[in-house]
Protein backbone atom coordinates (compact mmCIF):
# COMPACT_ATOMS: atom_id res chain seq x y z
CA UNK A 1 0.00 0.00 0.00
CA UNK A 2 1.16 3.43 -1.24
CA UNK A 3 2.35 5.84 1.86
CA UNK A 4 -1.28 7.95 0.85
CA UNK A 5 -3.51 4.54 1.00
CA UNK A 6 -1.85 4.17 4.71
CA UNK A 7 -2.97 7.55 5.62
CA UNK A 8 -6.33 7.49 4.19
CA UNK A 9 -6.72 4.11 5.80
CA UNK A 10 -5.98 5.73 9.08
CA UNK A 11 -7.96 8.36 9.13
CA UNK A 12 -11.31 6.24 8.32
CA UNK A 13 -11.00 4.39 10.51
CA UNK A 14 -11.26 8.01 12.96
CA UNK A 15 -14.77 9.28 13.84
CA UNK A 16 -14.76 12.83 15.48
CA UNK A 17 -17.05 12.96 18.57
CA UNK A 18 -18.87 16.39 17.82
CA UNK A 19 -21.75 16.69 14.89
CA UNK A 20 -20.60 19.32 13.77
CA UNK A 21 -17.32 18.08 13.28
CA UNK A 22 -18.73 15.07 11.23
CA UNK A 23 -21.10 17.37 8.72
CA UNK A 24 -17.68 19.36 7.99
CA UNK A 25 -15.82 16.47 6.65
CA UNK A 26 -18.71 15.24 4.87
CA UNK A 27 -19.07 18.83 3.79
CA UNK A 28 -15.46 18.45 2.31
CA UNK A 29 -15.86 14.89 0.86
CA UNK A 30 -19.28 16.15 -1.07
CA UNK A 31 -17.23 19.00 -2.48
CA UNK A 32 -14.29 17.67 -3.88
CA UNK A 33 -15.93 14.38 -5.22
CA UNK A 34 -19.51 14.70 -4.82
CA UNK A 35 -22.18 15.16 -7.49
CA UNK A 36 -25.50 16.07 -7.48
CA UNK A 37 -28.21 15.47 -10.17
CA UNK A 38 -31.52 16.83 -10.18
CA UNK A 39 -34.26 15.32 -12.11
CA UNK A 40 -36.66 17.12 -14.78
CA UNK A 41 -39.10 16.57 -11.38
CA UNK A 42 -36.64 19.12 -9.38
CA UNK A 43 -35.71 15.44 -7.28
CA UNK A 44 -32.54 15.57 -5.68
CA UNK A 45 -29.63 12.80 -5.99
CA UNK A 46 -26.41 13.11 -4.39
CA UNK A 47 -23.16 10.85 -5.70
CA UNK A 48 -19.51 10.54 -4.36
CA UNK A 49 -16.92 8.37 -6.76
CA UNK A 50 -13.80 7.21 -5.47
CA UNK A 51 -11.19 4.55 -6.04
CA UNK A 52 -10.34 4.44 -2.69
CA UNK A 53 -12.17 1.93 -0.50
CA UNK A 54 -11.29 3.10 2.71
CA UNK A 55 -12.38 6.74 1.72
CA UNK A 56 -16.02 5.03 0.18
CA UNK A 57 -16.61 3.20 3.88
CA UNK A 58 -15.63 6.57 5.86
CA UNK A 59 -18.53 8.18 3.42
CA UNK A 60 -20.60 5.94 4.27
CA UNK A 61 -20.08 5.47 7.85
CA UNK A 62 -20.75 9.80 8.06
CA UNK A 63 -23.81 9.68 6.08
CA UNK A 64 -25.24 6.85 8.78
CA UNK A 65 -23.60 8.49 11.90
CA UNK A 66 -24.02 12.35 11.47
CA UNK A 67 -27.06 12.13 9.13
CA UNK A 68 -28.97 8.66 9.65
CA UNK A 69 -29.02 7.98 5.80
CA UNK A 70 -28.35 5.12 4.23
CA UNK A 71 -26.70 5.18 1.40
CA UNK A 72 -26.32 2.41 -1.46
CA UNK A 73 -22.62 1.21 -2.59
CA UNK A 74 -21.89 -0.16 -5.69
CA UNK A 75 -18.68 -1.33 -6.95
CA UNK A 76 -17.33 -0.98 -10.75
CA UNK A 77 -14.20 -3.09 -11.22
CA UNK A 78 -11.52 -2.89 -14.28
CA UNK A 79 -8.02 -3.99 -14.65
CA UNK A 80 -6.24 -0.98 -13.29
CA UNK A 81 -8.88 -0.55 -10.29
CA UNK A 82 -11.84 -0.64 -8.59
CA UNK A 83 -14.66 2.22 -8.63
CA UNK A 84 -16.94 2.46 -5.47
CA UNK A 85 -19.78 5.08 -5.91
CA UNK A 86 -21.69 5.95 -2.65
CA UNK A 87 -25.36 7.52 -3.76
CA UNK A 88 -28.10 9.25 -1.88
CA UNK A 89 -31.37 8.31 -3.68
CA UNK A 90 -34.26 9.69 -1.99
CA UNK A 91 -34.79 13.18 -2.58
CA UNK A 92 -35.75 14.26 1.12
CA UNK A 93 -32.47 12.62 2.54
CA UNK A 94 -30.65 14.36 -0.16
CA UNK A 95 -32.04 17.43 0.15
CA UNK A 96 -31.57 16.81 3.94
CA UNK A 97 -28.22 15.91 3.35
CA UNK A 98 -27.17 18.87 0.69
CA UNK A 99 -29.01 21.78 3.01
CA UNK A 100 -26.95 20.68 6.09
CA UNK A 101 -23.42 21.05 4.46
CA UNK A 102 -24.14 24.35 2.83
CA UNK A 103 -24.81 23.21 -0.51
CA UNK A 104 -28.42 24.07 -0.68
CA UNK A 105 -29.29 27.39 -0.40
CA UNK A 106 -32.66 29.24 0.33
CA UNK A 107 -33.85 28.76 -3.23
CA UNK A 108 -33.14 24.97 -3.86
CA UNK A 109 -29.79 25.73 -6.34
CA UNK A 110 -26.56 24.04 -5.66
CA UNK A 111 -24.16 26.51 -4.10
CA UNK A 112 -21.13 26.57 -1.60
CA UNK A 113 -20.13 29.29 0.28
CA UNK A 114 -16.22 29.87 -0.20
CA UNK A 115 -16.02 32.46 2.68
CA UNK A 116 -14.36 31.48 5.49
CA UNK A 117 -15.78 34.00 7.70
CA UNK A 118 -19.04 33.50 6.50
CA UNK A 119 -19.42 29.78 6.11
CA UNK A 120 -21.09 28.36 9.45
CA UNK A 121 -19.09 24.60 9.01
CA UNK A 122 -15.82 25.92 9.39
CA UNK A 123 -16.69 28.62 12.24
CA UNK A 124 -14.60 26.39 14.89
CA UNK A 125 -10.92 24.99 14.95
CA UNK A 126 -11.95 21.40 15.36
CA UNK A 127 -14.03 21.88 12.12
CA UNK A 128 -11.59 23.00 10.31
CA UNK A 129 -9.00 20.77 11.07
CA UNK A 130 -12.35 17.91 10.02
CA UNK A 131 -12.82 19.82 6.75
CA UNK A 132 -9.34 19.29 5.43
CA UNK A 133 -9.25 16.12 6.74
CA UNK A 134 -12.12 15.15 4.20
CA UNK A 135 -10.53 17.20 1.73
CA UNK A 136 -7.17 14.94 1.38
CA UNK A 137 -9.76 11.86 2.07
CA UNK A 138 -11.65 12.59 -0.92
CA UNK A 139 -9.06 14.73 -3.36
CA UNK A 140 -5.67 14.31 -1.70
CA UNK A 141 -2.41 12.13 -1.94
CA UNK A 142 1.14 12.52 -0.34
CA UNK A 143 4.33 11.09 -2.05
CA UNK A 144 6.64 8.58 -0.78
CA UNK A 145 8.51 10.20 1.98
CA UNK A 146 11.79 8.12 0.85
CA UNK A 147 11.00 9.80 -2.59
CA UNK A 148 10.52 13.62 -1.73
CA UNK A 149 8.19 15.23 -0.01
CA UNK A 150 4.58 16.45 -1.35
CA UNK A 151 1.17 16.90 -0.07
CA UNK A 152 -1.20 18.36 -2.39
CA UNK A 153 -4.97 18.40 -2.57
CA UNK A 154 -6.68 18.40 -6.69
CA UNK A 155 -9.77 21.18 -7.20
CA UNK A 156 -12.03 21.51 -9.91
CA UNK A 157 -12.35 25.21 -9.22
CA UNK A 158 -9.59 27.95 -8.38
CA UNK A 159 -12.20 29.27 -5.66
CA UNK A 160 -12.11 25.97 -3.97
CA UNK A 161 -8.29 25.53 -4.22
CA UNK A 162 -8.33 29.11 -2.84
CA UNK A 163 -10.62 27.94 -0.05
CA UNK A 164 -8.54 25.29 1.08
CA UNK A 165 -5.09 27.28 0.77
CA UNK A 166 -6.89 30.29 3.16
CA UNK A 167 -7.86 27.82 5.48
CA UNK A 168 -4.01 26.29 6.02
CA UNK A 169 -2.60 29.60 6.24
CA UNK A 170 -4.94 29.45 9.11
CA UNK A 171 -2.38 26.92 10.80
CA UNK A 172 0.72 28.67 9.33
CA UNK A 173 1.04 26.33 6.40
CA UNK A 174 2.27 27.99 3.45
CA UNK A 175 0.58 26.03 1.00
CA UNK A 176 0.34 27.21 -2.97
CA UNK A 177 -1.70 26.51 -6.33
CA UNK A 178 -0.43 25.47 -9.69
CA UNK A 179 -2.61 25.00 -12.40
CA UNK A 180 -2.12 21.16 -13.58
CA UNK A 181 -4.09 20.13 -17.07
CA UNK A 182 -7.59 21.38 -15.99
CA UNK A 183 -7.36 21.10 -11.89
CA UNK A 184 -6.00 23.56 -9.25
CA UNK A 185 -3.92 21.58 -7.23
CA UNK A 186 -2.87 23.14 -3.64
CA UNK A 187 0.54 21.68 -2.68
CA UNK A 188 3.15 21.55 0.08
CA UNK A 189 6.44 20.55 -0.22
CA UNK A 190 8.56 21.33 2.99
CA UNK A 191 8.61 18.26 4.69
CA UNK A 192 8.05 19.85 8.38
CA UNK A 193 4.28 21.52 7.34
CA UNK A 194 3.35 18.17 6.01
CA UNK A 195 4.42 16.55 9.22
CA UNK A 196 1.73 19.31 10.79
CA UNK A 197 -0.94 19.01 8.36
CA UNK A 198 -0.59 15.22 9.31
CA UNK A 199 -1.16 16.21 12.66
CA UNK A 200 -3.97 18.65 12.22
CA UNK A 201 -6.02 15.54 10.18
CA UNK A 202 -5.13 13.57 13.08
CA UNK A 203 -2.82 11.08 11.02
CA UNK A 204 -0.19 10.69 14.44
CA UNK A 205 0.68 6.82 13.33
CA UNK A 206 1.45 8.18 9.94
CA UNK A 207 2.98 10.88 11.17
CA UNK A 208 5.19 9.22 13.21
CA UNK A 209 6.51 7.45 10.45
CA UNK A 210 6.91 10.38 8.61
CA UNK A 211 9.01 11.99 11.23
CA UNK A 212 11.49 8.34 11.26
CA UNK A 213 12.18 8.63 7.65
CA UNK A 214 12.67 12.39 7.87
CA UNK A 215 15.45 12.09 10.69
CA UNK A 216 17.06 8.55 9.11
CA UNK A 217 17.57 10.69 6.06
CA UNK A 218 18.46 13.92 7.93
CA UNK A 219 21.18 11.97 9.49
CA UNK A 220 22.21 10.10 6.03
CA UNK A 221 22.46 13.82 4.62
CA UNK A 222 24.56 14.80 7.45
CA UNK A 223 26.83 11.85 7.11
CA UNK A 224 27.45 12.72 3.59
CA UNK A 225 27.78 16.39 4.11
CA UNK A 226 30.77 15.39 6.14
CA UNK A 227 32.39 12.62 4.39
CA UNK A 228 32.11 14.88 1.18
CA UNK A 229 33.93 17.26 3.23
CA UNK A 230 36.58 14.97 4.66
CA UNK A 231 36.51 13.89 0.92
CA UNK A 232 37.39 17.46 -0.72
CA UNK A 233 39.93 18.08 2.37
CA UNK A 234 41.53 15.17 1.66
CA UNK A 235 41.89 15.73 -2.13
CA UNK A 236 43.35 19.27 -1.43
CA UNK A 237 46.22 17.64 0.76
CA UNK A 238 46.51 15.10 -1.86
CA UNK A 239 47.12 17.76 -4.63
CA UNK A 240 49.55 20.05 -2.27
CA UNK A 241 51.30 16.98 -1.45
CA UNK A 242 51.68 16.12 -4.93
CA UNK A 243 52.96 19.49 -6.34
CA UNK A 244 55.57 19.95 -3.70
CA UNK A 245 57.10 16.45 -4.37
CA UNK A 246 57.32 18.51 -8.13
CA UNK A 247 58.73 21.18 -6.73
CA UNK A 248 61.36 18.96 -4.41
CA UNK A 249 62.14 16.71 -7.37
CA UNK A 250 62.59 19.79 -9.93
CA UNK A 251 65.04 21.35 -7.49
CA UNK A 252 66.83 18.23 -6.93
CA UNK A 253 67.51 17.78 -11.00
CA UNK A 254 68.93 21.54 -11.16
CA UNK A 255 70.12 22.67 -8.18
CA UNK A 256 70.65 19.20 -6.09
CA UNK A 257 69.20 18.61 -2.26
CA UNK A 258 72.42 19.18 -1.18
CA UNK A 259 72.71 22.78 -1.84
CA UNK A 260 69.69 23.60 0.15
CA UNK A 261 69.66 25.29 3.58
CA UNK A 262 69.83 22.43 6.27
CA UNK A 263 65.97 23.38 7.19
CA UNK A 264 64.86 23.13 3.63
CA UNK A 265 66.71 19.85 2.74
CA UNK A 266 65.75 18.52 5.73
CA UNK A 267 62.18 19.10 4.86
CA UNK A 268 62.33 18.86 1.51
CA UNK A 269 63.83 14.81 1.88
CA UNK A 270 60.84 14.06 4.57
CA UNK A 271 58.25 15.16 1.95
CA UNK A 272 59.95 13.15 -0.72
CA UNK A 273 60.21 10.20 1.38
CA UNK A 274 56.84 10.31 2.61
CA UNK A 275 54.19 12.15 0.20
CA UNK A 276 51.21 10.93 2.12
CA UNK A 277 51.91 12.27 5.15
CA UNK A 278 50.18 15.38 6.82
CA UNK A 279 51.65 18.98 7.93
CA UNK A 280 51.88 17.36 11.37
CA UNK A 281 53.27 13.60 10.40
CA UNK A 282 55.86 15.60 8.57
CA UNK A 283 56.77 18.58 11.32
CA UNK A 284 56.83 15.24 13.94
CA UNK A 285 59.87 13.21 11.73
CA UNK A 286 62.12 16.72 12.27
CA UNK A 287 64.76 17.30 14.60
CA UNK A 288 63.38 18.49 16.44
CA UNK A 289 59.73 18.77 15.70
CA UNK A 290 58.26 21.81 14.36
CA UNK A 291 54.71 22.64 14.36
CA UNK A 292 52.56 22.40 11.18
CA UNK A 293 52.77 26.31 10.27
CA UNK A 294 56.69 25.98 10.56
CA UNK A 295 56.87 23.22 8.28
CA UNK A 296 53.77 24.63 5.77
CA UNK A 297 56.21 27.66 5.92
CA UNK A 298 59.61 25.76 4.58
CA UNK A 299 57.42 23.79 1.74
CA UNK A 300 56.17 27.08 1.00
CA UNK A 301 59.80 28.31 0.52
CA UNK A 302 60.60 25.11 -1.54
CA UNK A 303 57.90 26.06 -4.04
CA UNK A 304 58.83 29.45 -4.55
CA UNK A 305 62.80 28.44 -4.95
CA UNK A 306 61.34 25.55 -7.64
CA UNK A 307 58.72 28.45 -9.30
CA UNK A 308 62.19 30.78 -9.58
CA UNK A 309 64.06 28.28 -11.07
CA UNK A 310 61.69 27.13 -13.75
CA UNK A 311 61.87 31.28 -14.33
CA UNK A 312 65.63 31.05 -14.47
CA UNK A 313 66.15 33.04 -11.50
CA UNK A 314 68.27 31.32 -8.82
CA UNK A 315 68.98 33.19 -5.36
CA UNK A 316 69.99 32.62 -2.01
CA UNK A 317 67.76 30.74 0.63
CA UNK A 318 69.66 30.76 4.03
Amino acid sequence: MSFSGEIKEELSRQSSSGRHCRVAETAAILSLCGKVLITESNQYCVKIQTENLPVARKYFTLLKKTFNIRSEVSVRKNREAHSYSVVVRKNNEAARLLREVCLLDGDGDIHECMSLVHNRILKQNCCRRAFIRGAFLAAGSVSDPEKSYHFEIVCAFPEKAEQLREILHQYEIDAKIVLRKKHYVVYVKEGSQIVELLGLMGAHVSLMQLENVRIVKEMRNSVNRKVNCETANLNKTVSAAVRQVEDIRYIESVLGLHKLPENLEEIARARIGHPEASLKELGEMLSPPVGKSGVNHRLRKLSLMAEQLREGKEESYD
